[in-house]
């Protein structure tokens, strides 16, 4: 069963509730993120660039 959640706030890409695993990250400032776009945030904030 796939249930539509929302979309990407980076790329736009549909995210879905797959068999009640949710595929996405939800952020506490109530984002939706895909992962890969998560993962690629979550690098940028570490490695800041100067």
């Amino acid at each position: 069963m796939n249930e539509l959640i929302g979309k990407c706030k980076c790329c736009c890409k549909e995210i879905y509730c797959l068999d009640g695993f949710f595929n996405g990250v939800h952020t506490e400032e109530k984002e939706l993120y895909c992962f890969e776009c998560h993962e690629s945030l979550k690098v940028k904030n570490e490695k800041p660039q100067s």
